[in-house]
């Protein structure tokens, strides 16, 4: 499959790439910087300039692919809403390409703060609701199962942590080496989801390969999920709170 990937230079996208082209996959990666083009080139992919705020670039690479996945965010915390209105606006570009084709579009969507308001532990079973920031791009993903598109969602964590890592996780191990000390909040019963950065590339591809449209995952280290993937079958019902 000629698997076109936004966010491909990126610190999730760097491993999704590898795992797609060791499957056998020819993957086209999304650049909108001479670095970001030879973090691509690096990961054996093949570059397409362009951004996510540039629609005609996406449709340019979707149309030319027999699948997308899109991983690029744009990061400002800042201007978090406008940032996921872009996203709206990137996947909704991209199902435009692929409308009435039947391909598959992996889109990203999140867990941090994904709540009813209760202390329920939700799973992917369950909608996104409607004030939750991101619910735009997954109902903007959603409306093109109707035109013929096999979207599936992956939610993720807040934190995707492996070696290399300089997020949130990174501080938190740093923390702990230099004071020998591994913290917690009160009781330590608070649930934090978290995911190893090659266990989610790992599902990235299997719901680009397998996943039935409309359907979400959330990725998440379980008990058995290196083996449940072994075994064809997608990660399911796994909870986030």
């Amino acid at each position: 499959m000629r698997v076109f990937v936004t966010g491909a230079s990126g610190w999730i996208g760097r491993v999704v790439v590898p795992e797609l082209i060791n499957a056998g996959h020819e993957v086209v990666g999304l650049a909108r910087s001479d670095e970001s083009a030879e973090k691509v080139k690096a990961t054996g992919a093949e570059v397409l300039r362009g951004s996510i705020e540039d629609l005609e670039s996406l449709r340019k690479g979707a149309a030319a692919a027999d699948g997308v996945i899109h991983l690029a965010f744009i990061h400002d915390f800042s201007q978090y809403l406008a940032a996921c209105e872009t996203d709206r606006k990137a996947i909704e570009a991209i199902g435009e390409a692929l409308a009435g084709t039947g391909k598959p579009f992996v889109i990203t969507s999140g867990t941090l703060l994904f709540s009813d308001g209760t202390s329920r532990i939700a799973t992917e079973e369950d909608p996104m609701p409607n004030n939750f920031p991101r619910a735009v791009g997954e109902q903007a993903a959603l409306a093109l199962v109707d035109k013929n598109v096999r979207v599936s969602i992956i939610r993720l964590p807040p934190t995707v942590h492996g070696a290399g890592d300089q997020g949130f996780m990174k501080h938190i191990v740093d923390t702990a080496r230099s004071t020998s000390y591994s913290g917690y909040v009160s009781d330590g019963t608070n649930r934090w989801p978290a995911v190893h950065v090659h266990d989610a590339a790992r599902l990235y591809r299997l719901a680009l390969e397998k996943a039935p449209a409309g359907r979400s995952y959330t990725a998440l280290l379980k008990k058995g999920f290196l083996s449940e993937i072994s075994r064809s079958s997608l990660v399911k019902g796994s909870g986030a709170k």
